[in-house]
């Protein structure tokens, strides 16, 4: 999979956390035209959606 970093082109500094401040972040993705959490999905669907690239479509001339 593409880092994140390399496809938006630019480095943000890192930040360390302490464990006891860290919070689970919830992922939503569109499917089927509904906004849905990744963690209500089956375990084939989280699968597929682990298995999305990320990719810049180059400019036309």
């Amino acid at each position: 999979m593409t880092n994140l970093a390399e496809v938006l082109h630019f480095q943000r500094p890192i930040v360390a956390l302490d464990q006891a401040r860290r919070t689970r972040c919830e992922v939503w993705t569109r499917v089927m035209g509904y906004h849905r959490p990744v963690t209500s999905f089956n375990t084939g669907k989280q699968g597929e959606f682990n298995e999305r690239l990320f990719f810049n479509e180059p400019q036309s001339r």
